[in-house]
């Protein structure tokens, strides 16, 4: 049990995000695409924040290359994803 709590602790950021992309999975797989697509970019966005304010012991393998080129990739990258989602007719969509 200690190590598994170890595990969790030490990967925190990576735990968080992967629960909200699951969400996200699980609204796709409901026929909730759109919503499920918010979602996801929220997912990537959050990434970008946890990247920007944990310093490099704490964000884990969130960190792939420069902090800067992380946040800046992943906030983009999110905000993109919102914004298509939000460009989606909702019509029919839910």
């Amino acid at each position: 049990m200690g190590r598994a709590l170890r595990f969790a602790r030490l990967n925190l950021p990576l735990i968080a995000v992967a629960l909200v992309i699951a969400l996200a999975v699980a609204l796709v797989l409901a026929d909730r695409w759109r919503r499920g697509a918010f979602v996801f970019g929220g997912a990537t966005i959050l990434a970008g924040l946890l990247r920007w304010v944990l310093d490099e012991s704490r964000v884990g393998v969130l960190a792939v290359r420069s902090k800067g080129f992380d946040v800046g990739a992943l906030l983009v990258v999110g905000g993109v994803i919102v914004a298509l989602a939000a460009s989606i007719d909702p019509l029919g969509t839910g």
